[in-house]
């Protein structure tokens, strides 16, 4: 590789690295806000959920207008585009605070979301193919130590404004009987929000502006996978293994989403204070980093993406019978270690998914996008089952979500593909 070859390839990786800080600093404060609104507009367990619900049911609907967005902008424009999407949502926190409106919270997340699914799918298959897709899992590991390094910092800082002597403030409110003194307390606690959301929609407006002016180079149509074969295929459904994969993300981010945005509840649940508990968030995303770390070193010179996802299937499993069958604090930590098992998922299905793919690329990207809506739909799931039954059975709801993507790690990819 030419020197200046090198520094366009490590400034692009640069760029795209802050890119995922950014959207895992706004993914992981669901954690704290579930919470917090809970609080704040009085929830119970399922209407809290509706947090996960909003911001990750805009993946499935921007998924295919992503894809098409980003064929008409190119990479660079597109994710400028989405970064002023999420300053949108941001914003729409502020006139939410104001009147404690769960249904405008709600549009702000949804918005977020929408953002972020331009971004996701421009961001994931560029690192992809930056270099050999032997590697591609090795990249997408460095961009998640990124990610969920802001993911670990996002929960501290929020939670330390937002959830800041919450349990008195619950435990007032169970005391106070006057309405109008209570909508105060309630109106106190909602606008908490304004401040660090003000700043967060200014940060996502410079950091547009920085990447379109970047030197952020753009990928031909005809580069984006050097798959020749598969590159002249007639149609996208000509690779099963895709949507196969598309599923596995769904079950994947389902998962992590349960794992990492209903810890701090769950820590609250089993009696511990909520000055411990909003940290649990953070502790998961630790051991996330952790794995990214092992992903790293070990793929794919010394284990393979495909053995990875399959260890990661199995401790899944094994950590969510721990969840189950343990009490206490031991229970909160198999659920954070749940963060070790997630660790190597993504970077793992994605190019496992993508593998192949020629000129449909963004179009596969754009279905996988579209498997995010797991996030979506599996915490919701979760957050009914908790009310019906306790919060902590309700975990079992993991359990067939890792037999799938342990399926696709041993067979799954490999239907349907011809390559070597």
């Amino acid at each position: 590789m030419q020197q200046s070859s090198k520094n366009s390839y490590i400034t692009s990786l640069f760029l795209v690295g802050c890119l995922f800080f950014i959207f895992g600093f706004i993914t992981w404060l669901n954690g704290t806000l579930i919470p917090f609104l809970k609080a704040a507009c009085q929830l119970n367990n399922f209407q809290s959920y509706f947090v996960t619900f909003a911001f990750f049911i805009s993946y499935f609907v921007m998924a295919i207008p992503s894809s098409v967005i980003l064929k008409k902008t190119g990479f660079k424009k597109g994710m400028s585009l989405g970064l002023v999407a999420m300053a949108v949502g941001t914003i729409l926190f502020i006139p939410a605070a104001l009147q404690r409106n769960y249904a405008l919270f709600l549009a702000g997340l949804f918005t977020q979301g929408l953002g972020l699914a331009i971004l996701q799918t421009a961001v994931n298959p560029y690192v992809t193919i930056l270099g050999p897709e032997e590697s591609a899992a090795r990249r997408i590991s460095i961009m998640g130590v990124a990610n969920k390094a802001a993911g670990i910092l996002s929960p501290i800082i929020l939670a330390s404004i937002l959830l800041s002597n919450i349990d008195g403030i619950n435990d007032q409110l169970k005391t106070v009987t006057d309405s109008a003194a209570r909508n105060q307390l309630l109106d106190e606690l909602a606008r908490r929000i304004i401040n660090p959301y003000i700043v967060l929609t200014i940060t996502l407006l410079v950091l547009a502006l920085l990447i379109r002016i970047s030197p952020l180079p753009e990928v031909d149509e005809e580069e984006e996978n050097p798959d020749t074969e598969k590159a002249g295929t007639a149609s996208i459904m000509h690779h099963p293994y895709l949507f196969l994969g598309a599923i596995a993300i769904f079950f994947y981010v389902g998962v992590e989403v349960i794992a990492g945005d209903s810890i701090i509840s769950y820590g609250t649940y089993l009696g511990i204070p909520i000055g411990r508990a909003k940290f649990f968030t953070s502790l998961t995303l630790g051991f996330m980093v952790a794995g990214y770390f092992f992903g790293i070193l070990l793929t794919p010179k010394i284990i393979s993406q495909e053995t990875a996802l399959k260890i990661c299937g199995v401790l899944g499993i094994i950590f969510t019978v721990g969840v189950l069958t343990t009490s206490g604090i031991t229970s909160v930590f198999f659920l954070a270690a749940l963060g070790l098992a997630h660790s190597i998922m993504w970077p793992a299905i994605w190019p496992m998914s993508l593998k192949g793919l020629g000129k449909f690329t963004k179009r596969g990207a754009a279905f996988l996008i579209m498997g995010i809506a797991g996030g979506a739909v599996l915490p919701l799931v979760y957050g009914w089952l908790g009310d019906r039954s306790n919060l902590q059975t309700a975990y079992w709801i993991m359990i067939p979500c890792y037999l799938y993507i342990l399926y696709f790690a041993v067979s799954g990819h490999k239907v349907g593909y011809k390559g070597k």
